[in-house]
Parts: C-alpha cells; sequence; structure tokens
C-alpha cells in the first residue's frame, strides 16, 4: 500500500493517546470458536463480550486496534439514529418499532457504562449533546424530535430557544435546538484501544499487523486467510471492518458509500476562551444535511468537523474550510493555532440504518455506522456477541439483511463528491 500523499498521523488522537499496547501479528495456523475482523468499536466490543462469556475468539486487526474510522472521529457519543422515534415504529410496527428505539437511545449508556464498570482509562465527559437548528425550518424539526424522546421518558432533554441556544454553544449562529443529557464524549482512540485490552484481559487472543485477505467455508467451519497466509479456522466468523470492507468481502463493501469525515483542532483555548463554548462540556453537531459537529477536547481545544474531498487529502488547504467555519462560528478564539488535521471514512448505507447481513450460516457481516459510530457500533459489537452464541436473530436490534451493492457503486467518489455539493447549496440557500 502506498503512502497516502498527505500525511494522516498524528491526528490529535494519536497524538494524545496512551501507549498503544503492541499486539503480535498472527504466526502460524490457529483455531477459535469465533474470528473477529476489525478491531474497532464494535469487532473490540464483540471480543469482549465473547471473551467474558468464555468462548474461544481471535481478534484479527490489519493495523492497529482503531487505526481505522474507530480512531478518526470526533468523539462524541450520540443516542439515536437519523430517524426519529415515531419514524422507527412506523416503519418496523409497534413491538419491533419501540425495541428498535430502545435499542438507539441506549447506544451512549453502552459507552459510559462499559468505561464505569471495567474502569477504562478513557478521558471522557458525560454532559449532554446539543442539535443546532440551522435556520427556521429546522427549528420545528428540533422540537418535534426532542418532544418524542421526552414522551419516552427522557428526563432533562429540552427545546432551546434562540437565545438559549447562543447561550450554550456560545455562537449566535443557530436559530434554536435542543439538548439532550444522554449524549457526551471521549478520546475515541484511547476507548477503542482500552476495549481491545480488556478483551485480551478477559482471554480473547488480539492480533495486529494482520490483514485479512480471504474468508473461505470450509466444511462446517470458516478459513480466514491473511496476508502473511496464516489462517484460523473458526466455526463463525464475524466481519466488523465498516468503511474499510470493500477488499475484503466486496459484495458487502458495495453496499455502502464511504466518504471522508474532515476534523481540525485548534491549540489549547486560553481558559477564559475556553469557558465560553459549549456551556458545562458539551458537544454539539446540527441539523444541515452536511452537518457541522464540534466540541472542546478534555485538553481545552476546540475541534471542527464536516464533511470534505471523498478523495485522499493533499495539502492542508482541504482542511481549509472547517478553519474558516470554526473561526466564523466561534471570533472569540481569535487567531488561535490550528494544530491538528485529520479524517476518517465513514459507512453510510441507503436507508441510513445499520445493517446486518448473514451470506452464508456462520459469516456474520456488520457494516454501516452512519456516523455515530462511538456508540452505534459499540452496542452492535454486544448484540453481534449474543447473536454468534445464541445463534437467534430475535437478539439483534436490526433484522439480517440480504447484500443489496449500490448499482455503478465504482463510481461512488463522483456521486458522493455531486451529492457533497448538492447538500451544501440545499444548506446555503435554506440557511
Amino acid at each position: 500500500m502506498s503512502a497516502p500523499l498527505f500525511p494522516l498521523d498524528p491526528s490529535l488522537w494519536h497524538a494524545t493517546a496512551r501507549p498503544a499496547p503492541v499486539y503480535a501479528p498472527l504466526d502460524g495456523d490457529a483455531v477459535a470458536d469465533v474470528a473477529i475482523v476489525g478491531a474497532g468499536f464494535a469487532g473490540s466490543t464483540a471480543a469482549l463480550e465473547l471473551a467474558t462469556a468464555g468462548v474461544r475468539v481471535i481478534l484479527l486487526e490489519a493495523r492497529e486496534p482503531g487505526w481505522g474510522g474507530s480512531g478518526r472521529n470526533g468523539g462524541q457519543v450520540i443516542p439515536g439514529l437519523k430517524y426519529d422515534p415515531d419514524e422507527m415504529e412506523a416503519k418496523y410496527g409497534a413491538e419491533a418499532g419501540r425495541a428498535l428505539v430502545a435499542f438507539a437511545g441506549s447506544t451512549a449508556d453502552a459507552v459510559f457504562d462499559r468505561i464505569a464498570r471495567l474502569d477504562l482509562a478513557v478521558p471522557h465527559a458525560r454532559k449532554g449533546w446539543i442539535q443546532g437548528a440551522h435556520d427556521a425550518a429546522s427549528v420545528a424539526t428540533v422540537e418535534r424530535r426532542c418532544a418524542q424522546w421526552q414522551k419516552r421518558g427522557v428526563v432533562g432533554a429540552r427545546v432551546l430557544d434562540r437565545a438559549a441556544a447562543a447561550a450554550e454553544i456560545g455562537s449566535d449562529t443557530y436559530f434554536g435546538g435542543w439538548f439532550d443529557p444522554r449524549g457526551g464524549a471521549v478520546q475515541p482512540l484511547d476507548y477503542v484501544r482500552e476495549l481491545a485490552r480488556a478483551a485480551a484481559a478477559a482471554g480473547a487472543t488480539v492480533h495486529g499487523s494482520t490483514p485479512v485477505t480471504d474468508v473461505v467455508r470450509q466444511g462446517d467451519a470458516w478459513r480466514v486467510v491473511t496476508a502473511s497466509g496464516a489462517t484460523v479456522r473458526a466455526n463463525k466468523v464475524l466481519i466488523c471492518t465498516n468503511a474499510y470492507t470493500g477488499s475484503l468481502l466486496p459484495p458487502a463493501g458495495r453496499t455502502v458509500v464511504t466518504p471522508n469525515s474532515y476534523q481540525v483542532a485548534t491549540e489549547p483555548l486560553p481558559a477564559d476562551v475556553a469557558a465560553t463554548i459549549l456551556k458545562g462540556g458539551r458537544v454539539s453537531s446540527d441539523t444541515r444535511r452536511l452537518l457541522a459537529y464540534f466540541r472542546l477536547d478534555h485538553t481545552g481545544r476546540l475541534l471542527m468537523g464536516g464533511r470534505g474531498p471523498s478523495r485522499q487529502p493533499t495539502s492542508a488547504a482541504d482542511w481549509a474550510h472547517l478553519e474558516r467555519a470554526a473561526r466564523r462560528m466561534f471570533p472569540q478564539i481569535g487567531d488561535a493555532r490550528i494544530d491538528y488535521r485529520w479524517c476518517g471514512h465513514v459507512s453510510v448505507t441507503t436507508d441510513h440504518l445499520p445493517h446486518i447481513h448473514e451470506p452464508e450460516p456462520g459469516l456474520v457481516v456488520n457494516i454501516g455506522c452512519q456516523g455515530r459510530g462511538v456508540g452505534l457500533e459499540t452496542a452492535m459489537g454486544a448484540a453481534l456477541a449474543r447473536y454468534v452464541t445464541t445463534g437467534d436473530a430475535r437478539v439483534l436490534p436490526f433484522p439480517i439483511l440480504p447484500m443489496r451493492p449500490i448499482p455503478f457503486h465504482f463510481l461512488q467518489e463522483f456521486y458522493v463528491a455531486a451529492a457533497v455539493q448538492w447538500y451544501r447549496f440545499l444548506d446555503r440557500v435554506a440557511a
């Protein structure tokens, strides 16, 4: 693999994380009850749950746990999905819809409960999430969303008028918004590394620098083949590579698009300036089609994230729109230096919901993090662990679907770029 034209590391998270444990590559052939490919949030959580239950599990990662999207996101932990509770119940029916709403609402709990229960060494804060309404029409959207979660017992959820949103966020950009107390933030690379470490401590075997090149049916089991030629024979295989699935299992990789999410981080802000941004340590993202997301990290840096070129970045200019947005929204930061620029791929399905596939018995694919991967994929990993041990699809939050590749998927870079420009135009017109 050739080096990227612009260095992706160190990201803020790679620069500030605790030293990574070293996991040796797989050397020779091994046997497991379950082999998991991909040591991100979902794969590491599944390995932890399975090992805790006494299952022989081997977790294989092409580089190191968290190298991909799990270590390159904004670290925001936001419950829920793209669809509001009423929409999910209408789509799946009353009983299944209520179960799905409960699952979607619990994804932030899945993160913070594990950090507390396992005493994971992860910088984190749970001070709530604010969704800002970027135009007048979006005020009704956030009011409806807030009311639906209030109806389902989210104590502390509240609508913010324009003045309250400005006071909470520290910017007069938004027409209003709503506050969800369930949200929060983590240092995402520390979090995924700690999940993998906890899995290993529970008895999972973790191998880094072990790219998987093929998964082949072999009698009543599976043979997982790695780039070095070493193999794992397993009764079941769980694929948790998300946006990085394409070359391993192309039919699954063609069911998603994988745009890049770009982020910048300033130098640590003076305490008096930091105190004016996101009151109380909140995190925030807005209602734009191409949403902006932002927060302060645990060192007092302002992070600003959003879409950028779908290709690999080639220079610092690819992040310039985010730097301008940060200074426009938060003029109080002045000429604060930009210390870090990084990006990572997001896995998005056509219906904006996570997908579970089982193309053959015992080969389970989890794909579609939808940009809410910290909480969503932690909860999905736990659910997938229950499924591979029980074989009972009722423990899954979503139905198992056939793989339906997106037509003309090979053109995804072009139509993702076109969609970005179109959505940017619509957001500009609406504002």
